[in-house]
């Protein structure tokens, strides 16, 4: 896929842009561009999207922020070597992996960060406008693909790094995805900047695999008017997503989404609950089992079981690229607020709309569709220097 001369660069700012999600991100964008591999998984490459007027794949610009300091073309051997990434792909980007890696910024908070709050978003939006800056970019877009955290634990706990760098993308004046279950905008301080900032965001929890086929599974059900009693879950997880989920406030954050699906869908919470074990030797592959007890006619008792073991890594990447696309052209167009139709994508979304996949892909199309003839009235990224500040205070007392 060519670049195009006539249309700006657009950036993608990874929040997490050296974990397993970001390197596969970069390196399947590079390798689908340089013609290596199809752009298989992508909705947006699909026919549907081909007038939409997104961004090329060629004209992505990748950066971010990590608090690991493993450069990108190391990470990607990793992956290569445990079967993720495929043999040769991440030697034929190198230039691309590596040139993504110099545009990471450190993170934070870390341990013995004596820094702000306001101090932490005001350095993280510095160090995306820079990027916007630097590559003469008409717009970026933030994404976060970290690991999962754990639930704020109240109005007065400190504000979850997720949620400070939310508040960054939208000081920055960029559009914003929550690809993980983590606060991010919906804590109320960042919810109340994003009302007022006019920005287009979506979120949150990527939709890749159990919950994908829940979304799918739930409307069946509710559809042949057949009762489910009970639908329980085991997950076994290893890497990065493993070791956080252990933490039992971070899986719950990770399982309200995916019951979210059910009551939606059912109408109902049946019994049943979903757990989450960390196998370290799994790596970046899971295994989600699902077990389901319903009622059929007459009562008679029936189950359905369902298995799927896939990469999270190589099921999450194609959808980062689509959202950031259809983000972007979505703020070009002037959009502000909940994406609606990008509820496709997550197990929580935001916004209203349908909790089943068939009628979210059908407003995901007519979504593409209303996109086709836009205008691009939206606003670009605002000159270094121009903070857009209005001077409100959050609930902390200082100026976010």
């Amino acid at each position: 896929m060519s670049a195009s001369l006539s249309r700006p660069r657009v950036g993608v700012w990874l929040i997490g842009a050296r974990g397993s999600v970001a390197t596969t991100v970069v390196t399947g964008c590079a390798a689908i561009t340089a013609g290596l591999h199809p752009p298989t998984g992508m909705v947006t490459e699909t026919p549907a999207f081909t007038d939409s007027r997104l961004p090329a794949l060629s004209d992505l610009v990748f950066g971010g922020h990590d608090t690991l300091d493993c450069p990108l073309p190391k990470r990607a051997e990793t992956l290569t070597a445990g079967g993720v990434l495929p043999p040769g792909t991440a030697t034929a980007v190198a230039a691309e992996l590596a040139a993504a890696d110099r545009e990471i910024r450190p993170g934070g908070p870390t341990p013995g960060d004596t820094r702000s709050e306001t101090e932490l978003i005001t350095a993280f939006a510095d160090d995306i406008r820079d990027f916007v800056h630097r590559h003469a970019l008409e717009r970026a877009v933030v994404v976060n693909v970290a690991s999962t955290e754990p639930a704020s634990q109240g109005p007065d706990s400190p504000l979850p790094a997720s949620t400070l760098y939310a508040l960054a993308a939208l000081r920055a004046d960029c559009p914003y995805v929550n690809f993980t279950p983590s606060e991010g905008m919906h804590h109320p301080v960042a919810a109340r900047e994003a009302e007022r900032s006019g920005l287009p965001y979506a979120g949150r929890d990527g939709k890749t695999g159990q919950t994908l086929l829940r979304a799918v599974l739930g409307p069946m059900f509710a559809q042949r008017a057949l009762t489910v009693r009970a639908w329980s879950g085991t997950n076994l997880l290893g890497g990065g997503d493993g070791a956080a989920l252990a933490d039992p406030s971070a899986a719950a954050a990770k399982n309200a989404g995916k019951e979210r699906v059910l009551a939606d869908t059912l109408g109902t919470v049946p019994e049943g609950e979903v757990h989450i074990d960390d196998v370290p030797a799994l790596g970046d592959w899971k295994t989600a089992w699902d077990h389901i007890a319903f009622d059929g006619f007459l009562g008679t008792r029936m189950i359905l079981q369902t298995i799927w073991q896939g990469c999270d890594s190589a099921l999450a990447a194609p959808l980062v690229l689509d959202l950031a696309r259809l983000t972007a052209r979505a703020h070009e167009t002037g959009r502000s607020g909940p994406l609606d139709a990008l509820g496709f994508y997550f197990k929580d979304p935001v916004g209203e709309g349908p909790s089943g996949l068939s009628e979210q892909y059908e407003e995901l199309v007519r979504f593409g569709r209303s996109l086709e003839q836009a205008d691009g009235g939206g606003r670009a990224a605002r000159p270094v220097g121009d903070t857009g500040e209005t001077g409100d205070t959050g609930e902390t007392g200082e100026a976010l």
